[in-house]
């Protein structure tokens, strides 16, 4: 349900990429959630870590203008975590909110599976 993928750039150019490649694409990034730094402001130190979460007003459309599927809404904004680990290289994870929405079916699943779909591009563009 998670995947993981190591990038070809240190943390930073990981960040500004992806955003990048998001925004050229007239996706909305609605967040960048600095991890980081929100936990270093409660007293705890951990390695760099941003959660990006990213949308696109026609795909959320298609869940929240229908009552029944609006219980779904959970599954957004899609999220894309960057962040270091131990070894010293950049990661990057997001569900995959398309084999998700296959146990859902009809709407959700062609919304979901494409926003997948397209996260992974933008995604490409970064990892190895």
């Amino acid at each position: 349900m998670f995947l993981e993928f190591q990038s070809k750039f240190e943390f930073d150019t990981t960040v500004s990429t992806l955003v990048e490649k998001i925004e050229q694409a007239n996706w909305k990034v609605q967040a960048i959630h600095d991890m980081k730094r929100s936990l270093k402001n409660k007293g705890y130190d951990v390695q760099p870590a941003t959660v990006v979460e990213l949308c696109n007003p026609d795909i959320a459309y298609k869940i929240l203008s229908k009552s029944d599927e609006r219980v779904f809404s959970s599954m957004m904004p899609c999220r894309i975590s960057i962040y270091e680990k131990s070894d010293g290289k950049t990661y990057i994870s997001l569900m995959n909110n398309g084999a998700m929405a296959q146990q859902i079916g009809g709407v959700v699943e062609d919304a979901m599976s494409f926003a997948f779909e397209k996260s992974m591009e933008f995604v490409k563009n970064v990892i190895k």
